[in-house]
Parts: C-alpha cells; sequence; structure tokens
C-alpha cells in the first residue's frame, strides 16, 4: 500500500521525521478545534487533512537559528 504524500516528500518540508511528527499533530488539532468552534463536519480525519495541508504548502515549518543571541529565552553556557 502506497502513502500519498511520501514521508520523504513531507520531510523535504520539516526536514526531519520529529518535526514532521509535531506540526502534524499541532495542525490536526487545529483544524478539529475550528470544526468544533464552527460546528461543522471535517471531510475527513484529522491527520490526513492536516498532512494535506503540509503537503500542498498551507502549513510550514519555521527555526530558530541555534547561533541567535536575540532569543532572550535561550540560555547561554555559564563560565566558571
Amino acid at each position: 500500500m502506497m502513502l500519498y504524500p511520501a514521508i520523504n516528500d513531507l520531510e523535504k518540508v520539516t526536514h526531519n521525521r520529529y518535526a514532521l511528527v509535531i506540526i502534524t499533530a499541532k495542525r490536526a488539532r487545529q483544524l478539529l478545534e475550528l470544526s468544533e468552534i464552527n460546528k461543522v463536519p471535517l471531510s475527513d480525519k484529522p491527520v490526513k487533512l492536516a498532512i494535506e495541508d503540509i503537503a500542498t504548502g498551507k502549513v510550514c515549518c519555521k527555526y530558530e537559528d541555534e547561533n541567535d543571541n536575540k532569543n532572550p529565552n535561550k540560555q547561554l553556557p555559564r563560565e566558571n
């Protein structure tokens, strides 16, 4: 059984499988919440719709640069 879109194609969007799983889960929750708020049933399962959104480019992945010192929440190494 072939899956569409292929995992390898989806990994090109997120650059790793862990990020793909997290993004898919977050998008699926968003879709489910929106359908409940608007009282409109989903046309398919939320995870399938989330994967389709990722494959078509409706959802993208943002990365933070680890070397960026502008992030106030980033912990810097301690000097002894």
